[in-house]
């Protein structure tokens, strides 16, 4: 059942009504950010009922201790989360002696608006106080110019009456956690002052595991139009100004809070007062509208890559431009030091560190969108933590490197038994984003520099990992988890072997590719290489003779297959109505997981192969997972089932517009929001490469008149225009291009037009 709270606007993000009884869906789904921080769509004044205020640093966290009631070996020695930061975008509001609380006080023409074109939070409300009525106008963003930026800018215009209005702008350190440990202070005072700019240095609580404590600097200046009287106060955590003065009728105040906000990552904490200081200063030599002008001029840069526009369906548009928008707004690639975490700056739920979505999802996506480099720091992020991933395997007693599920430093640290040491499945993703970088830009410098380590390091980890049959003589992988959550400690998941079969092979692969220096370097003997070549050979895949199709574990055609259709709706989501024995008993997934071979490997396998697969466990997914919709868009796209890839792509585009597992209060669902792209581009558009050649095989959604998008590929920019007659493929810019477009070769040196033809739904 979908909640939608916001009109339907192909830009904005908005609606009139202040929804108190979700107010934390609301503050989700207008969450802004800039790579560096950002927050929840909190208001600036103080609101007394239910409020999840959030503010958040990017590389900002704390290592907390792993409490188990039963401690077993191989636990992590702490679980790792982002912290609630400092607040620095409160302005309490007084209006004739009375504190404005909208949870206690009623407004007329509320309206909150999210400009996804620039990042700009609008807010404004209507209220009426001892005869005086008054209209606030609230505008937020955190810069992607200069990314210590933050400003408020608050006007006040009085309709009718005199007001007498105190503003008191501040930064406040008394903040805690929701997702855990809650009401648990995470931050210590370490300096403030007060002046023209005032300022509060805080520093996390100190650790039992030698992890750096993190310090933050917030300074503040504050200009208004309008002060008769200003007064300054400190207190513990906190530093604020009181600005006073009264309006009559048709008369109007305005405030610019200037924010600067550094850290420990880049400046000492003796020298981050004087560096926010400085920031602050240059900052303010700019008024509010100027500010603005470059944070529009910026985003419009970003979007005139990035955007996909859709005529005809208005939710669709909405939906595909929220995720990219909330994307961009986490992580842009200005910091290799930073990954996308599951949250963004929206809320505090799975710790806020590095999954393997990063790699499944997004670098995709961003493969597409953004210059190369983007990706490729991506993939830097994961070098440099080898020596971590060792440790981890080593943790375990197994040799190589075992990618942590949950990680801030490469250091597993989340203490799930069932998911961190048994869903090792994320080692392929790990290695299979090199392989995809590699793939789609042609560019193997990475792959035989840097690339090639991590792959050795995992290729040793499946190999010890694996055991030998005597029984069946093959390998096998016993005890894990795969991509489907719903079940626990299975034998010979299909795709966690295939990844490890696969990953195993094209190791071996690049290392005839290495130069001699790096194999020396490498230390990979003969008899390690063809060990591996053996397991590869010999990986044991479940199948099933009968169904033709890929059997997800050993044991799972032993469950009763019934069909998510046939449930009472009543019991879903199964994940907030089931028990968790229930749910592991069941024969319901989560998330695609053979599928997810299927897709990540497309081109090994058949159209009829994909569609017999496709057909038995569709029908068994319930997609409780954000990541699911967007791979089954994409495979019931190809197969030729139009009206099911259009309802995947609307659950994966709107799942937090319209809260679709009632979990988005939460936070938005960051590392699956490129899936909406990636239904479209690899879905309806049918983009493909292998063997360095790019593909399309497009259709057009029924109702959809037309779309279009825009993509990089190996140093080239081509649009992309389809409709329900023609696909357009433009060349913006690079030198001409070869491509298949419903398997025919074509080479694009301007405009190539083709008409659409209906997706097959079988081979012949």
């Amino acid at each position: 059942m979908i909640k939608r709270l916001f009109e339907v606007h192909p830009w904005k993000i908005r609606t009139h009504l202040l929804d108190q009884k979700n107010k934390r869906l609301q503050e989700s789904l207008t969450s802004i950010g800039n790579g560096y921080m950002g927050m929840r769509g909190n208001f600036e004044e103080q609101y007394s009922g239910d409020t999840h205020q959030g503010t958040y640093i990017a590389g900002v966290w704390y290592p907390d201790k792993t409490r188990v009631g039963w401690w077993k070996n191989g636990y992590p020695d702490y679980f790792g989360k982002v912290i609630n930061a400092t607040n620095f975008i409160g302005v309490d509001i007084y209006v004739n002696d009375r504190m404005i609380d909208l949870a206690k006080i009623e407004t007329e023409a509320f309206e909150l608006e999210l400009d996804m074109s620039n990042g700009v939070l609008t807010r404004r409300f209507t209220i009426t106080q001892k005869q005086a009525k008054v209209r606030f106008t609230f505008k937020r963003f955190v810069s992607i110019v200069d990314r210590e930026l933050a400003i408020v800018h608050v006007e006040t215009e009085v309709l009718e009456g005199i007001a007498a209005i105190q503003l008191v702008p501040k930064i406040d350190g008394n903040v805690t956690n929701e997702d855990s440990n809650y009401d648990e202070m995470f931050w210590e005072e370490r300096h403030r002052f007060s002046g023209q700019q005032s300022g509060l240095t805080v520093r996390t609580i100190p650790n039992d595991f030698s992890i750096p404590q993190f310090s933050v600097t917030t300074v503040m200046e504050n200009q208004a139009t309008q002060v008769e009287e200003l007064l300054r106060g400190e207190s513990t955590l906190l530093v604020e100004e009181e600005i006073a003065f009264s309006l009559e009728a048709g008369e109007t105040a305005e405030l610019t809070k200037y924010v600067a906000v550094v850290t420990s990552r880049d400046i000492p904490e003796e020298a981050q007062t004087e560096k926010a200081v400085q920031l602050l200063r240059a900052f303010t030599e700019m008024d509010f509208e100027t500010h603005l002008e470059r944070q529009t001029t910026a985003w419009r840069e970003r979007w005139e890559q990035a955007d996909v526009v859709i005529d005809g369906d208005e939710e669709a548009q909405q939906g595909i431009r929220f995720n990219i928008f909330q994307l961009f707004s986490t992580y842009y690639g200005e910091d290799d030091r930073l990954n996308v975490g599951p949250k963004g700056f929206t809320g505090e739920k799975y710790g806020g560190a590095t999954y393997w979505d990063t790699e499944a999802y997004i670098i995709p996506m961003y493969l597409a969108l953004t210059d190369e480099a983007v990706t490729e720091k991506l993939l830097q992020y994961r070098y440099k933590q080898l020596p971590e991933a060792f440790h981890n395997a080593g943790k375990q007693g197994l040799q190589g490197a075992l990618y942590p599920m949950v990680t801030f430093t490469g250091v597993e640290c989340h203490n799930e038994w069932e998911i961190t040491f048994e869903e090792i499945h994320r080692n392929g993703s790990i290695a299979y984003a090199i392989y995809n970088y590699t793939n789609y830009t042609g560019n193997e410098q990475y792959l035989l520099e840097k690339g090639v380590d991590v792959l050795v390091g995992i290729a040793r980890f499946w190999a010890d990992r694996v055991h030998y049959s005597a029984t069946k003589k093959q390998y096998m992988i016993h005890g894990v988890t795969g991509p489907n959550e719903y079940e626990n400690n299975v034998n010979n998941n299909w795709y966690t072997n295939l990844i490890a079969q696969w990953e195993l092979r094209y190791t071996l692969e690049t290392l005839t590719k290495v130069s001699k220096a790096k194999q020396v370097e490498l230390e990979v003997s003969d008899e390690e290489k063809n060990k591996w070549a053996e397991i590869a050979t010999h990986m044991y895949l479940p199948f099933d003779d009968k169904r033709q199709i890929f059997v997800q574990h050993d044991t799972f055609l032993d469950k009763d297959l019934t069909p998510v259709a046939d449930l009472d709706k009543h019991e879903l989501p199964l994940n907030q109505n089931w028990s968790w024995d229930k749910i592991l008993r069941s024969c319901y997934i989560k998330q695609a997981d053979v599928l997810q071979g299927l897709y990540y490997f497309n081109d090994q396998y058949s159209l009829a192969e994909k569609r017999r697969n496709f057909d038995f466990y569709e029908p068994l997914t319930v997609h409780e997972s954000s990541l699911s919709p967007s791979i089954h868009a994409i495979l019931a796209a190809e197969i030729g089932e139009k009206e099911k890839a259009v309802e995947l792509y609307s659950r994966t585009a709107r799942l937090d517009l319209d809260n679709y597992n009632n979990d988005t209060e939460d936070g938005l669902h960051i590392t699956s929001m490129s899936g909406s792209w990636l239904a479209i581009a690899q879905g309806f558009a049918g983009m493909r490469t292998a063997n360095g050649k790019l593909s399309f095989a497009p259709f057009s959604p029924e109702n959809w008149k037309s779309y279009r998008f825009k993509m990089n590929y190996r140093g080239r920019l081509l649009e992309i225009a389809i409709d329900a007659e023609n696909i357009a493929i433009r060349l913006l810019k690079g030198s001409a291009i070869e491509l298949l477009v419903y398997g025919e070769n074509y080479t694009v040196t301007d405009t190539l037009i083709l008409a659409v033809q209906e997706r097959q739904k079988s081979e012949v």
